[in-house]
């Protein structure tokens, strides 16, 4: 009797071992398999390039559902993005114009942190908070009018000065994405929503020599156009040797986009 129950623990125990040995060769094989697929993926967000931005993105695996990411995304100078939306909320013409003629261009870049909430990295849903350092840079033409009035009569004439400079922007926010495994090398990942809010400074400038009436038609068709600017807030100086707008205060965006990536 003792020696057949000794019998049956002895079997059992091989089983157990047995088991043991193959989950764990399982999981080393597991392992392994993604360590050979590596543990980086560089990317691409192809719907960034209908905006003429170009955006890229590396990420770098820290643990079985985290990793580590650094994105860099920059617009060659050219036309304001969605300037036709933008000039529908104005209703000065001056402001619209304005609008029409300005070059902007921008850079960004954007460090996160992802955790996956699927089977392991790289793979499924995930969230990730982030932060992001931008700068907009904006330059053109800002036509206004000076009248001359001498007795009954009174002269227009039109005048040109040219701004150029910029507003760098801080904020912080979180992603919600999906991230999908097309083969072995090829992933595509898809930014859902990121919001994001922070701040902004900066502004843009002009120099030129200008009389007490230009000084006076100048300060007034800038104040018209500070005032009918959407979303971010604007103070304005104007003096003879030229004028400043200054952007301060609150900035919020939103990042999107479907990104095409190589895993090494």
């Amino acid at each position: 009797m003792t020696k057949t129950l000794t019998q049956k623990l002895t079997a059992l125990s091989v089983m157990l071992l047995l088991g043991s040995s193959l989950q764990l060769h399982a999981q080393t094989a597991g392992n392994d398999d993604a360590a050979q697929d590596g543990k980086d993926l560089v990317k691409m967000n192809v719907a960034a390039l209908a905006l003429k931005n170009f955006s890229f993105q590396y990420e770098h695996a820290v643990g079985n559902k985290m990793s580590v990411a650094m994105g860099f995304r920059f617009m060659p100078k050219g036309a304001v993005p969605f300037k036709g939306g933008i000039k529908d909320l104005v209703d000065d013409e001056q402001t619209k114009t304005t609008i029409e003629n300005f070059k902007t261009s921008n850079i960004a870049i954007t460090p996160e942190v992802r955790f996956y909430m699927g089977k392991g990295v790289f793979r499924g849903f995930y969230v990730a908070p982030f932060l992001r350092y931008a700068k907009y840079n904006a330059e053109g033409p800002f036509d206004f009018s000076v009248t001359l009035t001498n007795g009954t009569n009174s002269q227009t004439f039109n005048q040109s000065v040219f701004f150029k400079g910029g507003v760098n922007t801080y904020t912080g926010g979180v992603l919600i994405g999906a991230q999908w495994k097309l083969s072995k090398l090829v992933y595509l990942d898809w930014w859902i929503l990121g919001p994001s809010y922070g701040f902004s400074k900066g502004g843009i400038a002009t120099q030129k020599s200008l009389n007490a009436l230009e000084q006076q038609e100048l300060r007034k068709q800038i104040g018209d156009f500070v005032d009918d600017l959407p979303i971010v807030k604007a103070t304005y100086n104007v003096d003879g040797n030229g004028a400043n707008i200054d952007f301060k205060g609150p900035w919020a965006g939103a990042r999107a986009g479907l990104n095409v990536g190589f895993r090494f």
